[in-house]
């Protein structure tokens, strides 16, 4: 008996280098019989594919010869789209959430944004008040150092898209307060509250200038005032252009202006440039969820120089409100204070727009 031979019986089947014969044979079966292996229903060339009618069915035909998992379908045959995951979408900046200058994140007209920071310090201490100026109008009127300061500054898109263009047209609103909540001798009064309106025609830019990216200029009119009669009357009128530029997580504002002139009879404060000069420079950078600022202000007479600096340091509280110290020094912290030199700490709270 040789191995070559076939011999039918129950009981012998023939080895050959240790593999059965009959072993050998199922594996053959499952050859022939297994899906996609020599099976009549899977195509052996693309124009089998080609010749199928059914578009869905042609292309799984094709998946098929290239061995890759066909993609999924809706009921009526079309492919699933699948959305990247999140964390692979590139998010807005905080220049393009600022100003809505991204088309994936833009809300279209009459959007609500914050403008400057809101926020409140419940505590501050002035350490030389500007009583001086308070008793032009009052010589009775006492000062605290303790004093509580808030501001709130918001904005509104009126023309998006002008002209097809890529600008839009925004009107801005700031109110800054200063309240002697801890006078309670004199009942509390509110020291000083200055208004700022602005309209503003935004320029969405994307140019790059000393390795950062130039993501807007607007230009426009602002109008600042505090609201008092005389003597205490503070206001003026200015043409403004602010630039706005980025890189990863550092931010770096540049706001100019020229005074509008006024009548002389009618001007409260004629040297006001004098002390805030025409324009100053914001910085922030972003690190976990804080926010580092410093704005720097002079007026550039070397001869007679004044300017002012506000340090600020946002950190993480509770989800949209943000612990908050701010520190400044220098002239023109208000209007009423514009010709005068102060120091402040305090403590408070902010509205986080950031992150």
């Amino acid at each position: 008996m040789h191995c070559g031979e076939v011999v039918l019986s129950r009981k012998f089947f023939c080895v050959t280098g240790g593999i059965p014969l009959a072993a050998i044979s199922l594996i053959l079966v499952f050859l022939l019989v297994s899906p996609g292996i020599g099976s009549a229903d899977t195509p052996r060339s693309l124009e089998e594919c080609a010749r199928i009618e059914d578009a869905v069915e042609r292309l799984k035909c094709y998946d098929e010869l290239a061995r890759r998992k066909p993609p999924e379908t809706t009921e009526d045959g079309k492919a699933v789209v699948k959305e990247p995951p999140a964390e692979d979408l590139e998010l807005p900046t905080y220049l393009a959430k600022l100003w809505d200058l991204d088309k994936e994140s833009r809300r279209g007209k009459f959007a609500v944004k914050f403008h400057r920071s809101n926020y409140i310090l419940p505590f501050t201490y002035v350490e030389h008040p500007n009583e001086e100026t308070i008793r032009e109008a009052d010589p009775t009127e006492e000062l605290k150092n303790p004093e509580i300061k808030f501001q709130l500054s918001f904005k509104v898109k009126l023309w998006q898209d002008i002209l097809g263009k890529n600008m839009d047209l925004w009107f801005a609103y700031t109110q800054k307060s200063f309240w002697q909540f801890y006078n309670f001798e004199d009942s509390s009064p509110f020291r000083e509250t200055d208004y700022e309106p602005e309209i503003l025609l935004n320029f969405r830019t994307n140019y790059d200038l000393l390795g950062l990216k130039g993501r807007f200029i607007n230009v426009g009119v602002s109008h600042q005032s505090n609201g008092q009669s005389a003597p205490l009357s503070r206001s003026w009128n200015r043409v403004v252009a602010n630039f706005g530029f980025e890189r990863e997580n550092f931010v770096l504002l540049l706001n100019t202006w020229l005074r509008i002139p006024e009548n002389s009879e009618d001007d409260d404060n004629p040297d006001i440039e004098n002390y805030l000069g025409y324009g100053e420079l914001w910085g922030y950078y972003f690190w976990k969820n804080h926010r580092f600022g410093v704005m720097v202000r002079n007026n550039f007479h070397f001869d007679d120089n004044r300017g002012a600096v506000q340090l600020e340091w946002a950190f993480p509280l509770i989800e949209r409100v943000s612990g908050y110290i701010q520190y400044f020094h220098g002239y023109g912290e208000s209007l009423l204070d514009y010709n005068h030199s102060i120091r402040r700490i305090g403590i408070g709270f902010i509205l986080k727009d950031w992150d």
